[in-house]
């Protein structure tokens, strides 16, 4: 069986207290079906300054990718709602097809 939804990524950095607010507005009030969150090695963002895990230039501000899929009128509400309430201003979405038994 298949069916289409809605897939959003949010870009943002460890140390900035959005990661557990974003969880639970997309777990608790969104009710959104699926979540993850990746850590990443290294990554820059409007600023051009680089955010590494490399030893010599350790970063505390990681990038982190948080991943989340539902229907489409469901994430776009989501979408909404993190921006209004948490000042997000990197998140891009597509339309995905969610095969499952």
């Amino acid at each position: 069986m298949k069916r289409t939804v809605t897939c959003a990524r949010i870009f943002t950095l460890e140390g900035h207290d959005h990661l557990d607010q974003i969880l639970q507005i997309l777990r608790d009030e969104e009710n959104i079906v699926g979540v993850t969150v990746s850590r990443g090695i290294a990554g820059y963002g409007d600023s051009r300054e680089v955010h590494s895990a490399n030893l010599l230039t350790l970063s505390l501000e990681l990038p982190l990718v948080i991943d989340f899929y539902d229907e489409t009128e469901k994430v776009l509400h989501a979408i909404d709602e993190l921006q209004q309430r948490l000042n997000l201003d990197h998140i891009i979405s597509w339309p995905a097809t969610l095969h499952f038994r």
